[in-house]
């Protein structure tokens, strides 16, 4: 996506939307003594992403706000749960509670628990660990789509007990004797919270690869309006408990379409098929080229993927940003996290405010005040117009220089007459939202510490 001008074409598009929760704490530690579940596909499998506004009567500014909306309540309690990560040491015996997370999810996938399996849909969330659903008989559980699961009548469940490994990977876990299970707590910043039994069962994905052997939270104690859009949660992080992790995989991807494609899904890929999904297919973009970026690790999160971000360019001329806006200190705090579940890129406030400057010195289009969308900069559109040439944005990282195509950093919405930088700004930790990664296959690998952006036409994988 690289070009000799200064500008990019920016042609008619909408926002595609792409969420999960976000983790505020980890799991302890690796799963050692557990062993790995059974049947694993070799190639890995595919599964269809569905986005929760899905068949909605919505209008395109009507769907970008309600994402902006939730991004923005998660990234309010992301920052005050990091000050208090950082406030409270390890070894503060008053930091032992349950595990904050972020705020509501995006998209779902559907698969299967159970033998017989009873088919459900699922928030993915690749800032969490946990994998849990809804279980019966139910204390106190929230409305959902799909039946709540009931244990007794699966022949393949069974308890996880107190001294077993994926008990002791939980933050915060306590043994059950009555039950002779472990149980496990989960907090949501927005005061939603899952509690229940810890236990293993065969998950069945795409209707036909079945695994045994998954640890899962069966919540029979769940709190809060966060959930409604699914059953449950399938976590995608760093961290020993996620699905990819007791899957000992180590890829994964996902590929984002433009939410105005109503006919194509999003996906995501597990296992080796992530990395040669688009090869096979022949949907990569001609001429584009795959950037790969080394990923970060921070002790106090080390669920999420943190990217090494140095500077950014708008037009051709790279910001003038203090070498240390975006670094991970040595605390844990600050940092870029690369985030399927916020739906804009949040940039530390300092950066945005330069790069919203260059922006408009750039443009040639009035500015819109009106304050309408809910994003920090916004133009107004001339009548009749089908293509705007826009400034170029690059995000120099580390290992590379990532280019975006305008269509993945402006929001034009004709019903509106305005054209929108989907960027705003944060304090202390920036995040790179999804808006920027639609239409690129986004490999992570696990094993090598990387992420790779891969230019590619999600709709016809």
């Amino acid at each position: 996506m690289s070009s000799s001008s200064s500008c990019s074409l920016l042609l008619p598009f909408f926002l595609i939307i792409f969420s999960c929760f976000i983790a505020l704490s980890s799991s302890r530690r690796s799963l050692i003594d557990h062993p790995p579940p059974t049947n694993l596909p070799r190639s890995g499998f595919r599964l269809t992403l569905k986005h929760v506004d899905y068949g909605k009567n919505l209008t395109k500014i009507q769907k970008i706000q309600r994402g902006i909306t939730r991004g923005s309540h998660r990234l309010n309690r992301l920052g005050a749960a990091a000050v208090l990560a950082v406030a409270s040491g390890p070894d503060d015996t008053n930091n032992i509670k349950a595990p904050t997370h972020g705020g509501s999810g995006e998209f779902l996938m559907d698969l299967a628990i159970g033998n017989p399996p009873v088919k459900y849909s699922a928030i993915v969330d690749t800032g969490s660990d946990l994998i849990w659903t809804q279980c019966k008989p139910c204390t106190e559980c929230f409305d959902q789509p799909t039946p709540i699961f009931d244990p007794k009548t699966s022949s393949s469940y069974s308890k996880v007990g107190c001294s077993s490994g994926l008990c002791d990977a939980l933050s915060r876990s306590s043994c059950n004797q009555d039950k002779g299970a472990c149980e496990y707590v989960y907090t949501y910043g927005d005061y939603s919270s899952t509690r229940g039994i810890l236990a293993m069962e065969t998950f069945t994905f795409d209707d036909q690869n079945s695994v045994s052997g998954i640890g899962f939270g069966c919540g029979d104690e769940n709190k809060g309006d966060g959930f409604s859009q699914g059953s449950g949660l399938v976590g995608l992080g760093r961290g020993p408990l996620s699905l990819i992790s007791q899957l000992k995989e180590t890829k994964f991807s996902y590929c984002l379409t433009s939410i105005e494609d109503s006919e194509a899904s999003s996906s995501l890929f597990i296992g080796s098929l992530a990395s040669n999904i688009v090869k096979k297919s022949g949907a990569s973009l001609a001429g584009e080229v795959t950037k790969t970026m080394s990923l970060l690790r921070n002790p106090n999160q080390p669920s999420f993927y943190y990217l090494d971000l140095q500077g950014i360019t708008v037009g051709s001329k790279r910001l003038s940003i203090e070498k240390s806006t975006f670094e991970l200190a040595e605390d844990g705090t600050g940092g870029m996290i690369i985030d399927s579940g916020t739906t804009i890129t949040y940039l530390e406030e300092a950066a945005f405010k330069a790069l919203k400057k260059e922006f408009t010195s750039r443009m040639s289009l009035p500015v819109d005040d009106s304050g309408s969308t809910g994003l920090d900069l916004c133009f107004t559109l001339p009548s009749n117009v089908k293509k705007i040439a826009v400034p170029k944005l690059i995000f120099h990282f580390k290992d590379a220089d990532l280019e975006l195509p305008g269509e993945n950093y402006m929001v034009a919405d004709s019903s509106t007459g305005v054209l929108c930088l989907a960027m705003g700004s944060s304090n202390g930790m920036s995040i790179f939202g999804n808006v920027q990664q639609q239409n690129f296959n986004v490999v992570h690998d696990l094993e090598k510490d990387t992420v790779s952006f891969v230019p590619t036409e999600c709709g016809k994988l």
